[in-house]
């Protein structure tokens, strides 16, 4: 089993920091070729960064790690003022689009419905979509988590062939569990949303992710829930030490 292993910069790195990362990670996974042992590891820079760190990975065609945007919009082209749209992320470098995160979801109003459009858009253009999926505190202490999970994925997800179904990642992402403020789920948490999920999808999308505080501490205990097949990792990966020492966690840590 491949174990994906990525990180979102959200709204952080320069240019040239993004690119010395880039740069320095290209250079070590050259050096420690263990670390993509049943790993594939991806990087989600700003838009500012894409190109520079695309370069500095190499062509897509040979490129070790994936690269995605943040953020796409869902029409090719036209007057959408701010917006960046899948063709414009792919001519950028990237091969993944990030789609439907929590921070996204609640200052920029994005929708089950929009997620749905940016989803389909994501695969008209063969890049891969990463759909992120979450609930706050409150539906968690409801006990309402796996229908909130399953409303956000079934609708983005809704009608999509098997083929390309088969193309989606979905990351978990409580939203109580994210963030400088986030408390580090339990592991005894994660495990009926990951059996709901893997109930619904497991063997039909790519890979289920988890994300949410997610460090060197837990990591391979995360790993370790079944149905969870990689990490997606914010503020612990921003360093490239951090990130390297991640995915050595995740190349070392044994399938459940």
């Amino acid at each position: 089993m491949t174990r994906w292993i990525g990180t979102s910069w959200k709204m952080n790195k320069t240019v040239s920091e993004a690119r010395s990362y880039a740069h320095d990670l290209r250079s070590a996974l050259e050096q420690r070729p263990e670390l993509l042992e049943r790993v594939q590891p991806f990087l989600i820079p700003p838009y500012t960064a894409l190109t520079t760190v695309a370069q500095e990975l190499g062509p897509s065609s040979t490129r070790t790690v994936r690269l995605g945007a943040q953020n796409a919009h869902w029409e090719d082209s036209g007057a959408w003022t701010g917006e960046i749209s899948v063709p414009q992320a792919a001519d950028a470098g990237a091969t993944m689009v990030e789609i439907g995160h929590s921070e996204r979801r609640e200052h920029f109003g994005e929708t089950i419905e929009t997620t749905r459009l940016k989803v389909a858009s994501t695969l008209r253009h063969g890049l891969v979509p990463l759909l992120c999926i979450g609930e706050p505190a409150e539906v968690q202490e409801r006990g309402e988590t796996s229908e909130y999970l399953l409303d956000q994925a079934r609708g983005a997800l809704r009608g999509l062939p098997e083929d390309q179904l088969g193309r989606v990642l979905i990351a978990y992402e409580p939203i109580w569990a994210i963030g400088a403020q986030g408390r580090p789920a339990k592991v005894a948490e994660l495990r009926e949303p990951f059996e709901v999920l893997s109930e619904e999808f497991s063997g039909k999308v790519q890979a289920l992710l988890y994300g949410g505080s997610v460090s060197a501490d837990n990591a391979a205990a995360l790993l370790g829930i079944p149905g969870v097949e990689g990490l997606f990792i914010g503020r612990a990966a921003w360093s490239l030490q951090g990130y390297l020492e991640l995915l050595s966690i995740a190349a070392a840590t044994e399938k459940p």
